[in-house]
């Protein structure tokens, strides 16, 4: 009886033992999980300094995001500044929110030239032409010199991404947030090819990851995604993939913003950012795209109006978006806990398996490939 005791006692010890290992196992994988999923957020915030006790600095350490984009202005609150004030201003802001992360962080702005740059020259940055400008010069020595003077300012400042070029044709002079605001180099969709190469070449020699955009094209629309969906299937025309395919043969392509656009002879649900049709089908295999797909914002009116936070995160992932950029600068307010609820959400898909853990895995891969050919190359600098 006693040595039935004793047995049973180590029987007991070794089971609570292995759970005890299977409970411990369980727990870092979940944690190596969320470093993963944390690595395809990237989000906008609120401040012009960081302090170790920010609520930045403390969403970069606890969610750690991959990647932050700086704004000048502030919309929920209409105001200015919102990250950007001046020159040693916006270069402490990026040093400082470097050193909030263990990873290196994607550091992104918009800075197109023309209308489109949050670095404008009222805060003392260069003034530089708008892509319509640059596009003008065809013996390109325009984009040449304006995009090395703006590639030298970002490397400058301590940024590594730039949601730059538009490659989207000008098919539709009249588009209001294309063709109005001078965002593309030509209607000639290889006169594109050709602006756009320059601009992105000068943008990797000071390691700048150009986030071409607004695939598929956003030159024929008729209306602006910040507003609504944006139906481009009566308009939408074959040259405007020519960019994507141009570029990708030519090596330049590394990263892709994806617009919230609809063309129903490709997928008739959902737009470019939430349909495999497009990410997967046409991007990745009839381009040959192999670099980070991202989000245009997640939190742009067509969207937003169109899709709950939930459904949009999960179904965006599972088309093939790699990084999903949340402004956190919309109309209806400002969250502190946006980049949290963000993870948590892909988090509990993956655990019910509305996401395939697999896919979080390829965008990691990814992301992380591409941030140590550039990042790290920057940093040995």
């Amino acid at each position: 009886m006693k040595k039935f005791i004793t047995v049973l006692i180590f029987c007991v010890l070794g089971t609570l033992v292995l759970f005890f290992c299977f409970l411990r196992n369980n727990y870092y994988q979940d944690q190596k999980l969320k470093e993963q999923i944390g690595q395809m957020i990237m989000i906008g915030f609120r401040a012009t300094e960081v302090l170790p006790d920010s609520d930045v600095c403390k969403m970069i350490k606890d969610a750690k995001i991959g990647g932050v984009t700086l704004f000048d202005y502030d919309v929920p609150s209409k105001s200015f500044p919102r990250n950007i004030i001046n020159y040693e201003q916006t270069k402490k802001l990026i040093s400082d929110l470097q050193n909030c992360s263990n990873v290196p962080l994607f550091i992104a702005v918009d800075a197109e030239g023309g209308q489109v740059n949050r670095l404008g020259s009222k805060y003392g940055f260069l003034e530089i032409s708008s892509a319509e400008k640059m596009g003008q010069d065809k013996t390109l020595q325009t984009v040449f010199s304006e995009s090395v003077d703006l590639a030298t300012e970002l490397k400058g400042l301590g940024f590594n991404m730039n949601f730059a070029p538009v490659v989207d044709v000008n098919i539709n002079s009249q588009n209001p947030i294309i063709g109005k605001l001078s965002r593309s180099f030509s209607s000639d969709s290889k006169e594109v090819v050709k602006q756009a190469e320059i601009f992105i070449e000068n943008m990797q020699k000071n390691n700048i990851i150009s986030v071409v955009k607004h695939f598929p094209g956003h030159g024929s629309s008729t209306q602006d995604t910040h507003l609504g969906l944006t139906d481009i299937t009566k308009t939408y025309k074959t040259e405007e993939l020519l960019p994507y395919k141009e570029l990708q043969n030519k090596g330049l392509l590394n990263a892709v913003m994806v617009g919230h656009l609809v063309n129903k002879n490709i997928d008739k649900e959902y737009p470019a950012t939430l349909s495999s049709n497009f990410l997967n089908d046409i991007l990745r295999n009839q381009v040959g795209f192999k670099g980070i797909i991202i989000s245009d914002d997640m939190q742009m009116n067509a969207i937003s109006d169109n899709y709950g936070l939930e459904e949009s995160i999960i179904t965006a992932i599972n088309a093939g978006v790699d990084i999903l950029l949340f402004s956190n600068n919309a109309e209806f307010g400002y969250d502190t806990q946006l980049a949290y609820k963000i993870r948590d959400v892909i988090f509990s898909a993956v655990k019910s398996s509305k996401t395939e853990k697999s896919r979080i895995i390829d965008s990691y891969n990814r992301i992380m490939s591409i941030k140590r050919c550039n990042i790290e190359k920057s940093a040995e600098k």
